[in-house]
């Protein structure tokens, strides 16, 4: 059975291959613009994904907030600093995000139990 993170990441490989192989201007350039965009720059990355995963939390995108996680993980961002942002995002969104921040939780310890702990 396939655990979370992998479901999550086949999901997103197979969706956007078929969404890209429409081969449309427009649908390109976006997906272009979204990779670029998290590029180091004069923010660097570790900072540009956790701006990524509040206002994803704060938006209410559970898929976005699964990329952002995993991104904010593979970058090296600790436990402590990725809770923070999204208590951050929780102040910003509301109650109504508490939803969206449990499968945040949830997605972060699939993450951890999938490539070991953070501090």
């Amino acid at each position: 059975m396939m655990d979370l993170v992998d479901e999550f990441e086949a999901y997103r490989a197979k969706m956007n291959g078929k969404i890209l192989d429409e081969n449309n201007k427009v649908l390109k350039r976006i997906f272009n613009l979204d990779t670029n965009s998290f590029t180091e720059g004069a923010l660097d990355v570790k900072t540009k994904e956790l701006l990524g995963l509040v206002s994803s939390l704060v938006l209410r995108c559970d898929d976005c907030v699964k990329y952002h996680l995993e991104s904010s993980y593979k970058e090296g961002l600790k436990r402590a600093q990725v809770v923070e942002a999204l208590s951050i995002g929780i102040l910003v969104g509301g109650t109504i995000v508490i939803p969206h921040l449990r499968r945040a939780f949830e997605y972060w310890e699939a993450l951890e139990q999938k490539f070991g702990k953070t501090e």
